[in-house]
């Protein structure tokens, strides 16, 4: 079991990693080609649309994979 000290540490890792996302958001606005990529599942008929962004989702998860791996290449 954890620690207080450490579960305050990771909120407040998570909690400015949030902030940062949050920022670049509001300060690039919307990034052109996210959500428009080839793969993404886009599906509209008369009375309903779906959207599933599958290749975005990818894209979005081997950076995150690749930052985090970086990270812990440095922390050693």
């Amino acid at each position: 079991m954890q620690s207080f000290g450490q579960i305050g540490k990771l909120l407040t890792i998570s909690g400015i990693i949030l902030l940062g996302a949050g920022l670049f958001f509001l300060l690039f606005g919307k990034i052109p080609w996210l959500g428009n990529l080839p793969g993404d599942i886009y599906i509209r008929k008369e009375n309903f649309t779906f959207y599933f962004p599958l290749t975005t989702c990818i894209l979005i998860s081997i950076i995150l994979v690749l930052l985090l791996f970086i990270f812990r290449i440095f922390k050693r």
